[in-house]
């Protein structure tokens, strides 16, 4: 195959694999209130349903990019897929609470093993001169995924019950597993087409203690510090979005299930889509001149939203709201669609599914812990005021991140930067 036209298929193929990754993840946050009806739940135990899947994917991460690293890729992130998408079918016959604990955080193993094995992936099919294009790309599909399962699942669970949308996408996501084998084709290790004196390929395999040792030398590249603990605070506030505003706009605004799944998601996540391609154009170009340009972009991102973050959680009118979520969707989109590409330009070639792995897993811990804060917190405070106080911590990390850029982004030439 023609690797100028494969190298964008692969990303295709992986975009509506991530598209199921999220939309399976998704759907559930659109029927809380059917669950909290059916099953008497309390907002603290909703929140422990959704940290039951954010505690096990964060675990389970560090863990999935060691495997990224070491096994055939393509085989990863389908057996990853076919497991996720047969836990997403048997969430239609839960019928207890801890049916819905165990499934979500069965499920959050079997998603953790996605995003190390498809990023690397991507990276050795695409230079640094479109690698952020493809990852931005990619990376709306995890807004189409989100947007989908929210609006199925609230639409579903309106008309259906909210067992439906668990049928439908669990056997679609079957359908492709068997699809993408067929036509996903796994590349070598490094960059194809350019040189790099520490691919792996043709050497044997590292022993499992030999990988750890080298991905914890990761975390001695001060800039990778920073970026996981900047992509650790976005993930905070990202997942408090996905999880409760669904609630939030029928507890505050009074929206039918599948208008509160649908405006959750659409607005913040079409937003995001025009962000991600926007950020990864700009991304590409600026990084030609400046090694941290990925990484400024990122910082614009941040910095930015902090307003329209606030204005979600304190407005009181729909006219504010929806364009407050769609500015914010925008900036969060310019973030998001360097996360992996900024990562992998600090980073060891042979270490790049590792390097996606732990920093994954250690941001979901934080989105973990968020879902337990705020079903704390509003109860004290109220969801409004919880949503707006997240926007500081946008500001903190957006300034961490420039920081970061500015003291250790300096040196080599762009050209020298990891391929």
């Amino acid at each position: 195959m023609e690797l100028r036209w494969y190298k964008w298929a692969v990303v295709v193929m992986l975009w509506f694999t991530c598209f199921f990754n999220y939309a399976d993840r998704q759907s559930i946050f659109s029927v809380f209130k059917l669950l909290e009806e059916e099953m008497g739940l309390t907002s603290i135990q909703l929140g422990w349903i959704a940290a039951a899947f954010m505690w096990v994917y964060a675990a389970t991460g560090w863990f999935a990019g060691m495997i990224g690293d070491r096994f055939c890729r393509k085989t990863v992130i389908l057996s990853g897929f076919l497991f996720w998408s047969v836990i997403t079918l048997l969430f239609a016959f839960s019928t207890e609470y801890w049916h819905l604990l165990v499934l979500r955080a069965v499920e959050g193993f079997g998603e953790a093993f996605y995003f190390p094995a498809a990023m690397s992936m991507i990276s050795s099919y695409h230079t640094k001169e479109t690698r952020s294009r493809a990852m931005g790309i990619h990376q709306s599909s995890v807004y189409a995924g989100t947007v989908a399962g929210g609006w199925l699942g609230g639409w579903m669970g309106m008309h259906y019950g909210w067992r439906s949308s668990f049928y439908v996408l669990g056997i679609s996501g079957i359908f492709l597993v068997f699809l993408l084998f067929f036509l996903l084709k796994e590349p070598p290790r490094g960059t194809i087409g350019e040189k790099t004196n520490d691919d792996p390929a043709g050497k044997g395999p590292e022993s499992a203690a030999a990988m750890f040792k080298n991905m914890l030398f990761l975390y001695k590249i001060p800039m990778v510090v920073v970026l996981t603990a900047v992509f650790i605070g976005a993930n905070f506030v990202a997942t408090i979005f996905l999880v409760w505003t669904p609630k939030f706009l029928v507890d505050k605004f009074n929206m039918s299930l599948s208008m509160a799944g649908f405006s959750a998601t659409a607005y913040l996540q079409v937003g995001s889509v025009l962000g991600v391609l926007a950020g990864g154009y700009l991304a590409d170009r600026w990084v030609r001149k400046h090694r941290g340009g990925r990484m400024l972009t990122q910082s614009i991102g941040l910095l930015a939203g902090v307003p329209f973050i606030f204005a979600v959680g304190w407005t009181l009118h729909i006219y504010v709201l929806i364009p407050a979520m769609f500015c914010f969707g925008i900036f969060k989109g310019i973030y998001d669609a360097n996360i992996w590409a900024s990562l992998h330009d600090v980073t060891p070639v042979e270490r790049r599914s590792s390097a996606v792995g732990i920093m994954n897993s250690l941001s979901w811990f934080g989105g973990a812990m968020a879902q337990v804060i705020i079903a704390r917190a509003s109860m004290q405070y109220g969801m409004s005021a919880c949503l707006s106080a997240t926007s500081m911590i946008y500001l903190f990390f957006g300034l961490l991140l420039v920081w970061g850029v500015l003291r250790y982004m300096k040196g080599r030439p762009v050209a020298a930067i990891g391929q």
